[in-house]
C-alpha cells in the first residue's frame, strides 16, 4: 500500500493530561540536555552524528537539532522547543540556551496552577507579564561602547578571550554598519582580514537558491553582476548574457525584477548544475532607489540596464556586467565584496558627503547616511582553523554565535548578564494575575542554571546590575567586569520561549504518527 498524503499513515490520538504529561517529558529531556551548556561553566555535549560520528559542541541550538525522541508524542514538545531555540537563532544568533530553559521553566511552572484556572485566564496573565518584563530590560539597557565588544564576543565564544578579541576587533574596525562574516581558513590558524564591501536590503528569493543549506545562504564565488532596472520578460532577453557567463565559468548575481517564465527557467538550471545564479530584487525604495541603485553600480562596475529609459535587453553586450569579490545572501540581505576603490567611487561619496551637510530634513538625511554607509562599508571576515574537524565545527558554532551576538549588542544596546537581568525584573515586577506569577518565577530560571552548572548554590541576595562571576564565586558588577547580555538575544528569547509555550498549553489533543516495531 502506498501513502500518497499524510491522512493514510496510522495515527495515535493521546487526550487530554495523558498528551500534555508526555509532551512535558519530551520537554525536560531536551531541555536537561541543552541547559548544561549554559554560561561561563556550562560543559560540552558529546552526540553522534547521522553517520556516528561523535561531535563535540557547547553550542544549545545544535544540541537539540541533534535530539530525536523515540516516543511520538515526546519528539513532538522536543521539537516545538527546537522551534523556539531555531527562531531565536534567526532573529539574534544567540540565546539558544536560554529560550530552551526559559520555554522548559514556564510550561514546568503553569502545569502547577490550579486546575480550575482558564487557560485563557492564564495565556492573557503570561501576556500581561511579557510586557511587563520587556518594560523592565529596556529601561535598564545601556549602548554598548566599542570598548565592550570584545567582551560581548568573549561571553558568546563561551569565555574564548582569544576569539572574542578577535571578533571584538573586527567590529571595531567595521564600524556599527559594517559586516563580519565567517570562513574556513585553510590552515589551522584563525584570524581576521578585511575587504571593502557593501550590504543592501534584498533577501533570498527562493530555497532552491540556497547553496548552503546549514546557514540557509546562497553564496556565490567570483560573481557577474547584472542589474536591471525593468523587468526581464523572458530568458530569451538575457541569453547572450547567460552564455558568456556559463563559457567563462564564472557565476552570476541578477539584480532585478525577473519575470515567472524566466525566474522557473533560471531555478531549473541552477537546481541542475547548467549555471551558478542567485536572484535579488531591486534594493531601496521611494524617491532614493534610483540613488541606491546608481551606488550599487559604481560599486561593482555594472551598467545599469533600463528599457524604459530605451536600453534594449535584446542588444546588451557583456560590458555591461559589475563584479563582485563574493556575494552571500541571507533571508534579508545580500552582502557583496568588491574588488577596490575607484576614482567615480570617491567622486561619490564626495557627492553623498556633501548633500548629508546640506540636507535639513530628517527623513532625507537619514537616507544619505545609509547611502554613504553602503558606499564607505568594510567587510569583516574571520577565517575560522582548527586541528581537526571536530574542533573545527565546534569553533565555528561558536564564532557565528559571537559575531550575530555582538551585532545584536550594536544593535539594541546591553544588559547585565549571567541572567541577572532577568532575575531583577522577577524582583522588581509585581505579579497582578496568576499569569504574571508564572513568567516573573520562569524568569529566573537562567540565573539558576547558569549557577548550577559552576557548582553554585542560587543566591537571591544581589543588588540590580550585580551578579555572581562564576570564575571566583564573587558577587561582583556585571557590567564592570564585562559579564554582559545583548538585550536583543535576551528578549528574543523570551518571546520565542513564551510562544512557543502557550501554543503547547493550548493543546488538549496530539494527533502522533504510529511507530513501527
Amino acid at each position: 500500500m502506498e501513502f500518497n498524503n499524510p491522512s493514510e499513515i496510522v495515527k495515535t490520538l493521546t487526550f487530554g493530561n495523558d498528551a500534555k504529561e508526555q509532551i512535558m517529558q519530551g520537554v525536560e529531556k531536551l531541555s536537561n540536555a541543552v541547559k548544561s551548556t549554559l554560561g561561563a561553566g556550562g560543559k560540552c555535549v558529546i552526540y553522534e552524528d547521522a553517520l556516528g560520528k561523535p561531535v563535540i559542541t557547547k553550542d544549545g541550538v545544535t544540541v537539540a537539532e541533534s535530539v530525536v525522541l523515540l516516543h511520538p508524542v515526546e519528539n513532538i514538545g522536543a521539537t516545538l522547543i527546537k522551534e523556539a531555540a531555531q527562531n531565536t537563532v534567526k532573529e539574534a544568533g544567540d540565546g539558544t540556551t536560554t529560550a530552551t530553559v526559559l520555554a522548559h521553566a514556564i510550561l514546568k511552572l503553569a502545569s502547577e496552577t490550579p486546575e480550575d484556572l482558564p487557560i485563557r485566564d492564564l495565556k492573557i496573565g503570561l501576556d500581561s507579564g511579557y510586557a511587563k518584563i520587556i518594560d523592565y530590560l529596556d529601561s535598564v539597557k545601556i549602548p554598548v561602547k566599542k570598548s565592550m565588544l570584545e567582551q560581548v564576543a568573549t561571553i558568546s565564544c563561551n569565555n574564548d578571550e582569544v576569539l572574542g578579541k578577535q571578533i571584538g576587533n573586527a567590529f571595531k574596525k567595521v564600524g556599527k554598519d559594517g559586516i563580519v562574516l565567517m570562513e574556513e581558513s585553510e590552515t589551522n590558524e584563525t584570524y581576521i582580514d578585511f575587504v571593502e564591501g557593501v550590504q543592501f536590503d534584498s533577501g533570498l528569493k527562493s530555497p532552491h537558491l540556497v547553496t548552503d543549506k546549514d546557514k540557509n545562504i546562497a553564496v556565490l564565488d567570483n560573481p557577474y553582476v547584472l542589474i536591471v532596472s525593468s523587468p526581464i520578460p523572458n530568458i530569451r532577453r538575457i541569453q547572450g548574457i547567460l552564455e558568456h557567463v556559463i563559457k567563462s565559468k564564472r557565476s552570476l548575481l541578477i539584480v532585478s525584477t525577473v519575470e515567472a517564465q524566466p525566474y522557473q527557467t533560471l531555478l531549473a538550471n541552477k537546481v541542475k548544475g547548467n549555471i551558478k545564479v542567485n536572484i535579488v530584487d531591486l534594493p531601496g525604495f521611494g524617491p532614493t532607489k534610483q540613488d541606491t541603485l546608481e551606488d550599487l553600480a559604481i560599486l561593482t562596475g555594472a551598467k545599469i540596464i533600463n528599457e524604459e529609459l530605451g536600453d534594449d535587453l535584446d542588444l546588451i553586450s557583456p560590458d555591461v556586467l559589475g563584479e563582485a569579490v563574493k556575494s552571500v545572501t541571507d533571508d534579508k540581505n545580500t552582502v557583496l565584496q568588491i574588488n577596490n576603490v575607484t576614482d567615480d567611487l570617491l567622486d561619490r561619496i564626495n557627492d553623498v558627503s556633501k548633500k548629508i551637510k546640506e540636507e535639513t530634513n530628517p527623513f532625507f538625511k537619514k537616507k544619505l547616511e545609509q547611502r554613504m554607509s553602503m558606499l564607505t562599508g568594510k567587510v569583516g571576515i574571520v577565517y575560522v582553523g582548527a586541528d581537526s574537524k571536530v574542533e573545527l565545527k565546534e569553533k565555528k558554532d561558536r564564532v557565528e554565535d559571537a559575531i550575530y551576538a555582538t551585532k545584536a549588542a550594536y544593535k539594541e544596546g546591553i544588559i547585565p548578564g549571567g541572567g541577572t537581568a532577568l532575575f531583577q525584573a522577577s524582583k522588581n515586577i509585581e505579579a497582578e494575575e496568576p499569569g504574571e506569577a508564572v513568567i516573573l518565577e520562569a524568569i529566573t530560571w537562567p540565573y539558576a542554571v547558569i549557577l548550577d552548572n559552576a557548582g553554585f548554590e542560587f543566591h537571591e541576595d544581589i543588588e540590580p546590575g550585580e551578579g555572581i562571576d562564576v570564575t571566583c564565586g564573587c558577587i561582583k558588577d556585571m557590567i564592570d567586569v564585562g559579564i554582559i547580555d545583548p538585550v536583543l538575544v535576551t528578549k528574543s528569547a523570551l518571546k520565542n520561549a513564551l510562544s512557543v509555550a502557550k501554543t503547547i498549553l493550548s493543546a488538549d489533543c496530539i494527533i502522533s504518527n504510529k511507530r513501527m516495531a
